[in-house]
């Protein structure tokens, strides 16, 4: 697809993958199938799901929320959108910075109160 046309992609899930375990296992289905029609180098996979949790952190750390939707989501990103994101805004990786340091800030609670329909792991 032209990327004037389609620039981003999203695949979400509601129905499929809600356990995150087992949407973690298929990212590296995902991974695979770009390698097989020989799009790595030329989309990336972002994952999003409502239980994400980075590795070494506990289901509560609000750090995760950084990957959490409500959905089990794939970002399909153009590797040459990046490209120009990072032109752009060179220190890229201060808004990840950024968005971990708000989200201490913020709390659970904080959370809660902003988006009080969302499940979290202390609330179902």
């Amino acid at each position: 697809m032209d990327p004037e046309q389609t620039d981003t992609t999203l695949l979400v899930h509601p129905r499929v993958l809600t356990d995150f375990l087992d949407f973690n296992d298929f990212l590296d289905v995902a991974d695979m199938a770009l390698r097989q029609l020989g799009l790595e180098g030329t989309l990336q996979i972002a994952s999003f799901h409502p239980q994400f949790q980075f590795a070494g952190t506990a289901a509560d750390d609000i750090t995760n929320y950084t990957n959490r939707s409500p959905w089990p989501t794939l970002h399909l990103i153009r590797e040459s959108s990046i490209d120009r994101a990072v032109a752009a805004f060179p220190e890229a990786e201060a808004i990840y910075e950024r968005n971990i340091e708000t989200l201490e800030r913020l709390g659970l609670d904080g959370w809660q109160r902003l988006f009080p329909d969302l499940p979290t792991p202390n609330k179902p």
